[in-house]
């Protein structure tokens, strides 16, 4: 007969680990072991639990926390805390954590429940002896890791300004320690950087920097500075130009580089890693997506071939339990620590790249050696792009309709994947058609709202363009692209160029140094006669992206002001990376300049 689980038999267990009993796997296994668990305390115990089940936990809380102040158990106190956590009862639940700490003045579970319970509730005036104690109760060998990871242990608080405040309070004793100095500068650093405050963290970086030019510490805290405050680079650089400099830092810098779209900063970075140290594999794969990116097709294929070179002899290498903690610790989509997981990426990005120079066979063979079902729709989308490139539109088509949907974004994602098929054959009209079947099935999606919205643009429906990227705007205020969006179409067309400017400002505020929206504000401000204005964002976006559409405004600009030698060098430049370009061609065509 089996017995069903109830109530009783989970109250017993806990009781038993209460004691300190371990359950054997059967009677034979091993002897009894001794339990402090005496029966005045069994029924306490069972009382508190019975009146938490009645829905009591007030009462249970009473009875569970004063079982712990006689036991002086660590076990009961946490049940305490986590029966008024459960019950939302915050207050309660801190004075749980101060009656463990008073009966065990040295635990640090208590002290970090206590931090922790205090951050939640916003109390963090009261946090600065409990941080200042567990920093002291912890050894000074690991002082310094702890001291570090004091801004995320506080992030839940909705202060960040006091949060700064009292860790700028509590780590000063260790500020003024050469073995927790740069530590604790950087954590209160990361604080104010946390609370908005990036002329503080700034000013910290740089201290800290100057006193200790190897700490890697100030220079991370710089890297998440550089986009609210790209003086922070300097710091970068200057710890890069050291000969000890960890190639581990150069790469976060590259991480960084690449979210602010500056690829070819990025490029430059990660070939100097690949030189340093030739035999690591995961700069290559960036190194070959960054290249693929700026239309380098030939050097982006000779990294993604050194990857798999070098990917494939790791794997190879590696005992099966290496692979899986390799997988367990992988939470970087853009440098992938596991080797299959790389190798996926890689076989995708060679197919892409042979795809666009026309050679399918090649595609193809890449494409098979993809034996990932988390991958199966990318890999259909790369087929049905290069059927739809060879004309045969309906079976590309087909083809995504037919892959299993695996999960319930699947059906959402096959209409993304079969809107950008067609577009990328300049099929606006069945693209478009796509993308509103999709957003009936889908309403309020902004992102494909905002692809309807490119496709309107294209048929030239600049009334329905401007009421998509209105809505897109509504559902998501903070969507910077939806903003440049509208603003560079009411530009391009020398409409409302006041309102365009506004629009395109505002989105440079929610994705700051985007070289994308710094073209638009660069167009718009050429619109509106600023020349001069127009020129140096113009420079500024090209130099972090050089990209084809971008080349064909900062070519215009400079053939307005008569530089017609220079714009000839931009527009060649762009040519060269990517002679199908409709913006380049236009603008070439319309100036009437041949190349």
């Amino acid at each position: 007969m089996t017995v069903k689980p109830t109530w009783r038999h989970a109250l017993g267990a806990v009781l038993l680990a209460w004691a300190g009993v371990s359950v054997p796997a059967s009677a034979a296994d091993e002897a009894p072991a001794n339990s402090t668990l005496d029966a005045p305390l069994f029924y306490q115990l069972l009382i508190g639990e019975i009146e938490m089940r009645a829905g009591e936990p007030g009462a249970a809380y009473e009875v569970i926390l004063d079982a712990a102040r006689r036991t002086r158990d660590e076990a009961l106190f946490r049940r305490a805390v986590d029966i008024a956590l459960q019950a939302r009862a915050g207050e309660q639940a801190l004075a749980a954590t101060r009656a463990w700490r008073s009966a065990m003045p040295s635990s640090l579970d208590a002290l970090r429940l206590q931090l922790q319970i205090l951050s939640a509730l916003n109390r963090l005036s009261d946090a600065v002896e409990p941080l200042g104690t567990m920093i002291s109760l912890t050894p000074e060998a690991e002082r310094p890791g702890l001291i570090a990871a004091l801004p995320r242990f506080l992030q839940r608080a909705t202060d960040q300004a006091k949060t700064a405040s009292v860790l700028e309070e509590a780590l000063a004793p260790y500020a003024d320690k050469p073995p927790t100095r740069v530590a604790a500068l950087v954590a209160v650093g990361r604080g104010w950087l946390a609370a908005g405050d990036s002329v503080k963290a700034l000013a910290v970086a740089q201290q800290t920097h100057r006193e200790d030019p190897a700490a890697p510490g100030p220079v991370l805290l710089a890297l998440e500075l550089m986009p609210a405050a790209p003086e922070a680079e300097k710091i970068v650089t200057s710890h890069l130009q050291r000969p000890d400099a960890e190639a581990a830092v150069r790469l976060s810098y590259v991480r960084t580089l690449t979210n602010l779209q500056r690829y070819p900063d990025a490029v430059r970075q990660l070939e100097l890693v690949t030189r340093q140290k030739p035999d690591l594999a995961p700069p290559y794969l960036s190194l070959g997506a960054l290249q693929l990116e700026l239309r380098r097709s030939k050097e982006g294929e000779a990294a993604l071939l050194r990857y798999v070179e070098l990917a494939q002899a790791q794997k190879a290498a590696a005992p099966p339990a290496a692979a899986s903690a390799a997988d367990a610790d992988d939470d970087d989509d853009s440098t992938p620590s596991r080797p299959e997981q790389g190798l996926v990426q890689a076989w995708l990005l060679l197919a892409q790249s042979a795809e666009q120079r026309g050679d399918y066979k090649a595609a193809e063979g890449w494409l098979a050696r993809v034996d990932d079902p988390a991958r199966a729709l990318e890999v259909q989308t790369r087929r049905a792009s290069m059927l739809a490139r060879q004309g045969k539109i309906k079976d590309a088509r087909e083809l995504l309709r037919r892959t299993p949907e695996r999960t319930p974004d699947d059906a959402r994602a096959k209409l993304v994947a079969e809107a950008g098929v067609l577009r990328e054959i300049k099929h606006w009209k069945e693209s478009f058609e796509v993308l509103s079947s999709a957003s009936e099935r889908f309403p309020d999606d902004a992102d494909l709202i905002y692809e309807q919205a490119m496709m309107a643009e294209k048929l030239d429906k600049m009334d329905e363009m401007e009421r998509l990227l209105r809505r897109v705007i509504e559902l998501k205020p903070d969507n910077a692209q939806a903003h440049n969006a509208l603003g560079y179409s009411l530009a391009d067309r020398r409409l409302r160029l006041p309102e365009a400017r506004q629009l395109i400002q505002h989105a440079l505020e929610l994705s700051p140094g985007d070289p994308f929206i710094t073209d638009s504000l660069g167009w718009v401000e050429y619109r509106m006669g600023n020349r001069d204005e127009a020129l140096r964002l113009l420079r500024q976006a090209y130099h972090a992206r050089p990209d084809p559409e971008i080349a064909a405004h900062l070519g215009e600009v400079l053939w307005a002001f008569g530089q017609q030698e220079e714009a000839r060098k931009v527009w060649t430049e762009a040519k060269g990376r990517d002679a199908a370009n409709d913006v380049l061609k236009e603008t070439l065509s319309r100036l009437k300049v041949g190349l």
